[in-house]
């Protein structure tokens, strides 16, 4: 049975406004945020901890088995900075999260953000990184990039994705009773 409602995954360096885009957007639409992080911690899809990058070492195969039976039914808001272990046919939009390189950094060093990991951040974001990654791995029309700067691209974010729902929705909803017409 086909999804009724969109997968979509927000991505982006570290820092550009990933989480506070998914809280934002359940706020106002039905979908549900499903934060990678968490997901690795809670349900124990890493290989440990990794002390020099201060995070979770990540295994994909088991945060691809540990989610797929939810994601398939549609419905999500997926937080994670990588998007191109995700099967295309799991997805119907990915954002791209993007900051200016000042704005960053402020918003990683208020982190704590080692000057290593800070580093590594900023010249991902620079280098266009997860922007590449997005387009090698999905069809371009479903890649956007959005800026993530100011509290009012995250409202204008906001309400742009909001409409792209009520629209890929109408459009199922039209499918479908198309389909039954038949």
């Amino acid at each position: 049975m086909p999804r009724t409602k969109p997968n979509i995954i927000i991505t982006g360096t570290p820092g550009v406004g990933k989480t506070t885009l998914c809280e934002s957007l359940t706020s106002i639409t039905d979908l549900k945020h499903l934060a990678i992080n968490r997901v690795a911690k809670e349900r124990e899809c890493h290989d440990g901890w990794d002390d020099a990058s201060n995070s979770w070492i990540v295994d994909e195969d088991k945060i691809l088995d540990a989610i797929e039976d939810e994601v398939k039914q549609g419905g999500y808001l997926i937080d994670w900075h990588a998007c191109d272990l995700f099967p295309e046919s799991w997805i119907d939009l990915v954002i791209v999260l993007r900051s200016d390189p000042t704005t960053l950094y402020d918003r990683l060093k208020a982190r704590s953000y080692s000057e290593q990991k800070l580093q590594e951040n900023m010249d991902a974001e620079i280098m266009e990184v997860l922007l590449d990654e997005a387009r090698e791995a999905f069809d371009g029309e479903l890649v956007i990039e959005l800026q993530s700067n100011t509290s009012d691209d995250t409202e204008g974010n906001t309400s742009r994705i909001e409409t792209w729902i009520e629209q890929w929705t109408q459009e199922r909803c039209n499918e479908a009773v198309h389909d039954t017409s038949l």
